[in-house]
C-alpha cells in the first residue's frame, strides 16, 4: 500500500474508535438519567396528595367593640355551609357562593387584645383562622330633656361614662370636668368597674357629686369632658322649662339668687307686665303665673331677670330667648279643574288683620304649595292672583290637628284652545300653532291634535289670543270677553276654536320645451302636520288649491307617479307658483358607427333608466335610433351587434335635457354588410400586402434573370 494511503487508514481507524467510545459514554449517561427520573416519579406517586388549604382574610384587623368587620375566605365544599366564630362563638353563618365566602359581622363585647376569628366548613369540619385586635373605647353621655323642654337653673344633670374593650375585671379611673358659662371648671374622679369582657359604665350627677361649689346657677352652655377621650358634650341651662310655648300655655321660670332676694322678671313683646318675685329660703325663684296671650304672634321673645336690690349680679346675665312657634300648614292651591296653581298669594287674616303672607311655589316638586305658620285660633285664608281675589276659606288651629295639609280651591279656570281648518272636506286640528295670550304674556303651542290648554285664568277677565305659525301671525285675532258659564258662574274648563286661515295656491306647470304641462299630477305637502293636497293640471298646465296658512313643498309628477320637479313656497297670502319640468318629454338619439365611422344599421339598442323598465329599438340605415318621451335620469345604453349573447358595448350617461349620443365601436368594421373584427381585417390586409410584395419581388427577379441571359 502506498505510504500516504496507509497513514490515512490508520487515522480513520483511530477516529472511528474514539467516536464509538463517545457514543458508549453518552448512552450510559442517558440510561442513568432515565433511571433517576423513573425512581423520582415512582417516589412521588407513593406520597399522599396535599389538599388546597382554606385561606381567611379579616378587614380591618383592629378596631372597637361594635365595629363592622368583613371576612373573606374560600370554602372546600362548593356552595357549602359555613360558620364564622369569634373566640369560638358563632357570630355569622351562611352558604358559600361557589367556593367563595364574604360576610360581615359586628365585633362582640370583648376585652382589649387579640382574639381568634375562624371560618368553619360545616360539611368537612375544615377551618381557616385569623385574628382581630380589640382596642379600648370610651364614650360620654349627658342626660338632658328632649327638646323643646330644657334644663333650668338649679337642675341636676346625670353624666355617664361607658367603657368597651377595656381590661377584664379591672377598674378604669376617669376624670370628669364640667366648665360652667362663667368660665369656672369643676373636676371629679370616677372609678369604672369592668366585666370579664372589659365593659363597664359609671355615672356622676352634676353638681351633686362634684365638690368645690359646683352649680347650675348660670344661664348658658356647659361643656363636659373627661381625660380618657377627646370627646366633649355640651348641655344648656335656661330660665324657662321650654324653648317653645304656644298660645295659652304657662311659662315657668326658675332661677337661683340669694336667700329672700327680690328680683324683677320681664318678658318682651307679649304684653305681659313685669313682676317682682322674692327668692325662697334656699334662694330659689320659681314663677309660673305668666300665660302666653291668645293674641301672641309667631315670633321670638326674651325673658330677663335682674336683682331689684343689686345684691346678686350674674355674669353672664339671666337672659334667655324662647319662641311662639305656631303650627306649619302646607297650603296647596288648586283651580276649578283640580290643577295646581303657582304664584297665588295666600294671606292669613286673624280678626281682619293680616298675620302672614306666602306665595305658592312656581317650580320644583312643590308647585302650588305655600307653607303658613299659624298659632292656635281662627283664621281666614284669602287667595290673590294677579292682584285679584280668587278664593277664601276658614281655618281653625287647635291642638287636635290631625293633618297639616290644607287644600285651597281658587276661582281660576282652564281654557282649552283648538286651532282647526277644513282640509280636503274634513275638519282637522292644526299642530305647531303658537298661541300668545294677553294679559299675562303666556306663550303656548298646539300639540299634534291642534289643541293646547291655558291653565288658571281669571274667569272675569278679557283675553286676547294671537295665533302664529312659522313665527308669522295669523291675520285674525280672537278675543274672549269672559270665561264664565251660561249662569254667570265660573266653570272648570272653557273651550274655544280658532280657525286657521286658508289661501289660494295656484300652480303652473310647464314642459322642457316651454309648453303647458297638461294632466300633470301636482302634490302639495305642508312641512308640519302632514297636511296634503293633490290634483291634476288642466290643458293650460294649471291647478289651484285652497290651502291653510303655512309652508309647503310643491311636487310635479307624471302619470306613472315619477317626480319631475319640486319647489318650496310660503302660503301666508294668495300665491302663484310656476314649476318648469325641464326633465320631462326628453329625447335621446343614439348613433352607432364602426372603426371607420360607417353606420351600423338594424342593430338592437336598449335604453334603461334608474329603476325603470328597459326599452329597445333598432338603428336605421344611418346607424341612428331615437327614444322619445323620456324623463331626465341616469341611463345605461346597451348595443347588441348580434341578437344572441351579451351586449357588445354598454355606456352610461346622466340626462338633464334632450341629447345625441355617438357610439363608435372601434373593435369592428362593417365590410360588405358583414361585421368583421378590426384586428382580423388588419391581419388580412397584412397577408395580402405580403403576398403582393412576394409576387412583386418574384416578377422582378425573373425579369432580371431574363435580362442577364439576353445580355450574355
Amino acid at each position: 500500500m502506498h505510504p500516504v494511503l496507509e497513514m490515512f487508514t490508520i487515522l480513520d481507524v483511530k477516529f472511528e474508535g474514539r467516536r464509538l467510545a463517545k457514543i458508549q459514554l453518552r448512552t450510559k449517561q442517558l440510561m442513568c438519567l432515565f433511571l433517576m427520573l423513573t425512581s423520582m416519579v415512582l417516589s412521588f406517586s407513593f406520597l399522599p396528595r396535599a389538599k388546597a388549604g382554606m385561606v381567611l382574610l379579616v378587614t380591618p384587623i383592629t378596631g372597637n367593640v361594635g365595629m363592622n368587620v368583613t371576612l373573606t375566605a374560600n370554602l372546600t365544599t362548593t356552595n357549602g355551609g359555613y360558620n364564622v366564630t369569634f373566640d369560638n362563638v358563632v357570630e355569622a353563618f351562611g352558604n358559600a357562593t361557589g367556593n367563595d365566602v364574604t360576610v360581615s359581622f359586628l365585633v362582640p363585647e370583648s376585652a382589649v387584645g387579640s382574639h381568634d376569628v375562624a371560618v368553619v366548613d360545616v360539611n368537612t369540619g375544615e377551618n381557616a383562622t385569623g385574628y382581630f385586635v380589640v382596642l379600648s373605647s370610651y364614650s360620654l353621655n349627658v342626660s338632658v330633656p328632649a327638646p323643646p323642654a330644657q334644663l333650668q337653673e338649679n337642675d341636676s344633670v346625670p353624666i355617664s361614662v361607658n367603657v368597651t374593650g377595656g381590661k377584664s375585671n379591672s377598674t378604669v379611673d376617669a376624670e370628669i370636668t364640667v366648665q360652667a358659662p362663667n368660665g369656672t371648671s369643676y373636676v371629679q374622679q370616677l372609678g369604672i368597674l369592668t366585666s370579664t369582657v372589659g365593659s363597664g359604665n359609671g355615672t356622676l350627677v352634676y353638681p351633686g357629686n362634684f365638690s368645690g361649689g359646683a352649680n347650675t346657677d348660670y344661664v348658658g352652655g356647659y361643656e363636659v369632658s373627661f381625660d380618657l377621650s377627646n370627646a366633649t358634650m355640651p348641655f344648656f341651662v335656661g330660665l324657662t322649662n321650654s324653648t317653645e310655648y304656644h298660645r295659652m300655655e304657662t311659662i315657668n321660670v326658675k332661677a337661683v339668687y340669694a336667700q329672700n332676694e327680690t328680683v324683677t322678671l320681664t318678658v318682651s313683646g307679649l304684653g305681659l307686665s313685669p313682676v317682682n318675685v322674692t327668692a325662697d329660703s334656699a334662694g330659689l325663684i320659681n314663677y309660673s303665673s305668666w300665660i302666653v296671650p291668645t293674641t301672641a304672634s309667631v315670633d321670638n321673645y326674651t325673658v330677663n331677670i335682674v336683682s331689684a336690690s343689686g345684691q346678686t349680679v350674674k355674669t353672664p346675665q339671666d337672659t334667655q330667648n324662647f319662641t311662639v312657634p305656631g303650627f306649619a300648614f302646607n297650603v296647596t292651591a288648586t283651580n276649578l279643574a283640580g290643577d295646581l296653581v303657582p304664584n297665588v298669594d295666600v294671606r292669613a287674616f286673624e280678626h281682619e288683620v293680616s298675620v302672614i303672607n306666602r306665595t305658592t311655589n312656581s317650580n320644583g316638586l312643590a308647585v302650588g304649595l305655600a307653607v303658613l305658620t299659624l298659632e292656635l285660633g281662627n283664621f281666614t285664608l284669602k287667595g290673590y292672583f294677579e292682584g285679584v281675589k280668587v278664593g277664601e276659606r276658614e281655618v281653625e288651629v287647635t291642638y287636635n290637628e290631625t293633618s297639616n295639609f290644607l287644600d285651597f280651591m281658587v276661582n281660576l279656570t282652564n281654557l282649552n284652545i283648538r286651532v282647526v281648518s277644513v282640509v280636503n272636506g274634513a275638519e282637522i286640528g292644526i299642530p305647531e300653532v303658537g298661541i300668545y295670550l294677553t294679559p299675562g304674556g303666556v306663550g303656548l303651542k298646539t300639540d299634534i291634535t291642534g289643541s293646547v290648554v291655558a291653565h288658571s285664568l281669571l274667569p272675569n277677565a278679557t283675553y286676547v289670543l294671537n295665533a302664529s305659525r312659522y313665527d308669522t301671525p295669523f291675520p285674525n285675532v280672537t278675543t274672549i270677553a269672559s270665561l264664565l258659564g251660561v249662569d254667570g258662574n265660573p266653570v272648570n274648563v272653557s273651550y274655544v276654536n280658532i280657525t286657521c286661515p286658508s289661501f289660494t295656491l295656484k300652480v303652473n306647470a310647464f314642459k322642457a320645451d316651454g309648453q303647458p304641462f297638461s294632466n300633470a299630477v301636482v302634490e302639495v305637502k305642508e312641512l308640519l302636520g302632514g297636511i296634503y293636497y293633490h290634483g291634476n293640471t288642466d290643458s293650460n298646465g294649471t291647478v289651484a288649491f285652497s290651502a291653510i296658512f303655512g309652508k309647503y313643498n310643491v311636487e310635479i309628477h307624471d302619470s306613472a307617479g315619477k317626480q319631475l320637479n319640486s319647489t318650496a313656497t310660503d302660503l301666508f297670502q294668495d300665491q302663484n307658483v310656476t314649476v318648469h319640468c325641464n326633465l320631462f318629454d326628453l329625447s335621446i338619439s343614439v348613433t352607432v358607427t364602426d372603426y371607420f365611422g360607417q353606420p351600423f344599421p338594424n342593430i338592437n339598442i336598449t335604453l334603461q333608466g334608474n329603476g325603470s323598465e328597459p326599452i329597445s329599438s333598432r338603428t336605421q340605415a344611418n346607424g341612428m335610433v331615437t327614444f322619445d318621451n323620456l324623463i331626465g335620469d341616469s341611463f345605461s345604453i346597451s348595443v347588441y351587434l348580434s341578437d344572441q349573447g351579451p351586449p357588445t358595448v354598454v355606456d352610461s350617461l346622466l340626462v338633464d335635457g334632450s341629447t345625441a349620443v355617438p357610439i363608435r365601436i372601434n373593435k369592428y368594421v362593417l365590410l360588405a354588410g358583414f361585421v368583421v373584427e378590426t384586428s382580423q381585417l388588419a391581419i388580412a390586409v397584412i397577408i395580402v400586402l405580403s403576398l403582393v410584395l412576394v409576387l412583386s419581388l418574384e416578377v422582378y427577379r425573373k425579369r432580371r434573370n431574363k435580362s442577364k441571359k439576353i445580355d450574355s
